[in-house]
């Protein structure tokens, strides 16, 4: 009986086989095409990236300033106008990728910086937007800092722990936001969410380095959709599946003869309007029996999704001279990240894939291998436009600002770059907050 079976399984696999061997005509150039395809997109997107011309500005501000992570809200808003869908030929054709921006905070010496790496044609762009909201901030081009790093590290004189993050939960789930620090406070109680992390910046010693690297890079409205989808669940709505088979010109034409007769005969029974009068009811009915949880989790997502979104990678290194360095100083980085989690929205972790952690077997190996494949995503602050083992996720604006913004003066800091005198002013036309 055994054997019959297990015959009758050989006989299909071999029916199978033969089967794959009649079409690989088919088969065969289709394989060969998505392969060649990726080794040209590779090929292509390497030679646009080395076209690229990039700067590293500086930003200065004043130690007083009273400005909340509003205005640099208003600043990413801003940016977006660099958000631009690319056509089919310039990205087969020329490379063309999406434009991001890295945003640097770095601590070495007891000394804190902070950097915009940005691409030489929106140069203009970064200053205006951030004079618009810090009129009194100064901004100038300097070397990349980048180049600090020993040549080969980790090596027998520097060592160096890092991470990558990623969200808890799916992007729609927003993290605690600045207005928990800020607006729901009396201003003798606000606390600015940056203060732990600079006063461990500045308690760094001179051979050691914490940096931290916030890539951004504008989205479309599609990361929206799931958070629709999500509210929608939540709220016991019907959620269309994006899949499914069949041509989508017969689709396209389908749905299109369906919307048109709905229409007419919406228009000549008036069921729209009843219709959509019952649902609004039904939303309000079952929003009612939703527990204060699921309400709060509705309220979250749809005030998140509202907003214009970025996708995003964070990375933290801690570097140092093997004499001082201490791998346990890295839980300041944890612990700043961590304040913004939330049990039932969101928050951030290490991505496992990409971080300085060894492997559980040739540790010693793994961790060399893992540390300077690590060193060097950040040092060409790498942001992956496809599959790979790096994973971006979508902010709004809101938490961009939320975790980088300008220090408050309800951040004692002495040891930050200030602007000492004004230098000059920005068009008194400008908007500001």
């Amino acid at each position: 009986m055994i054997f019959q079976a297990q015959a009758g399984m050989i006989s299909d696999i071999l029916n199978i086989y033969k089967i794959i061997l009649s079409f690989w005509w088919i088969l065969v150039p289709a394989a060969l095409f998505f392969v060649l395809r990726w080794i040209w997109l590779i090929y292509i997107r390497n030679k646009f990236l080395d076209g690229l011309s990039w700067i590293m500005l500086e930003l200065k501000f004043p130690r007083d300033t009273t400005k909340t992570p509003k205005a640099m809200e208003q600043f990413f808003n801003a940016l977006h106008a660099t958000q631009k869908k690319i056509k089919f030929k310039d990205k087969y054709l020329k490379g063309e990728i999406p434009s991001w921006f890295s945003i640097e905070i770095v601590g070495r010496g007891g000394m804190i910086y902070i950097f915009i790496r940005t691409q030489a044609k929106f140069k203009d762009l970064v200053e205006a937007s951030l004079f618009a909201q810090y009129p009194d901030a100064e901004i100038q081009e300097v070397e990349d800092y980048i180049y600090e790093l020993p040549p080969g590290i980790p090596n027998d004189e520097y060592d160096l722990w890092g991470t990558e993050l990623i969200l808890t939960q799916p992007d729609a789930y927003p993290i605690r936001t600045y207005p928990y620090f800020f607006q729901e406070k009396e201003a003798e109680e606000r606390t600015d969410p940056l203060a732990g992390l600079f006063e461990f910046l500045i308690s760094l010693g001179p051979k050691e380095h914490g940096w931290i690297q916030i890539l951004v890079s504008a989205e479309g409205d599609d990361w929206k959709k799931d958070g629709e989808k999500l509210v929608a669940k939540i709220l016991g709505k019907e959620v269309k599946s994006s899949k499914g088979g069949g041509s989508l010109i017969i689709k396209e034409t389908v749905g299109w003869i369906e919307a048109f007769w709905k229409g007419i005969t919406d228009f000549l029974t008036g069921f729209s309007e009843q219709k959509s009068a019952e649902e609004k009811k039904e939303v309000k009915d079952v929003i009612a029996y939703l527990s204060p949880g699921q309400k709060e989790v509705v309220s979250a997502v749809e005030a998140n999704i509202a907003k214009l979104g970025f996708k995003t990678m964070i990375r933290y290194m801690y570097w140092g001279h093997k004499d001082v360095f201490n791998k346990d100083k890295v839980s300041a980085f944890g612990g700043y990240f961590t304040q913004f989690n939330t049990q039932n929205l969101n928050g951030f972790k290490p991505n496992k894939k990409i971080t300085t952690v060894p492997g559980k077997i040739f540790k010693k190996s793994s961790e060399l291998k893992k540390k300077r494949f690590f060193v060097g995503m950040y040092k060409r602050r790498f942001f992956p436009f496809a599959r790979f083992k790096a994973r971006g996720f979508v902010f709004n604006t809101e938490e961009l600002a939320t975790i980088f913004h300008i220090p408050t003066k309800f951040v004692k800091i002495a040891k930050l770059p200030i602007v000492e005198a004004k230098k000059g002013s920005p068009p008194s036309t400008l908007p500001t907050i």
